[in-house]
């Protein structure tokens, strides 16, 4: 992993859970990136999601109850990256996300390193 290079990598990160969110956090600090913004609800990720500049954001899509897909929407229509992140895995996301890249939690740091590097590379991890 070449954490040099992803330091210039921003990522924005949602998750409602704090323990998991400071997991996050360090995961990717590990891997070299940088967290731009946090937010563990929907309204929070909608306005970072809005305004904030970011390369990638990470998605839980489960926040305390509310599904995370208004954020998706944002994020869909600024054409940036994201991964959602859940117990479920891919299948129980709605069809028109299936086709995003998915960790399904729990998950490993050189999953979300292989992950989070092929999305950013536009790639199908």
């Amino acid at each position: 992993m070449n954490t040099t290079q992803n330091a210039a990598r921003k990522i924005l990160l949602v998750e409602d859970e704090y323990l998991i969110r400071m997991l996050l956090e360090d995961m990717l600090s590990d891997l070299g990136y940088t967290v731009a913004g946090a937010a563990s609800t929907v309204a929070e990720a909608v306005e970072l999601a809005k305004k904030e500049t970011f390369d990638l954001a990470i998605l839980d899509v489960n926040l305390d109850g509310e599904e995370v897909y208004p954020v998706a929407e944002v994020l869909t229509a600024r054409k940036l990256p994201f991964v959602f992140v859940t117990g479920y895995g891919g299948s129980g996301l709605p069809e028109k996300y299936r086709s995003r890249p998915t960790l399904q939690k729990p998950f490993q740091m050189e999953d979300l390193a292989k992950t989070l590097a092929a999305t950013l590379a536009g790639e199908k991890p």
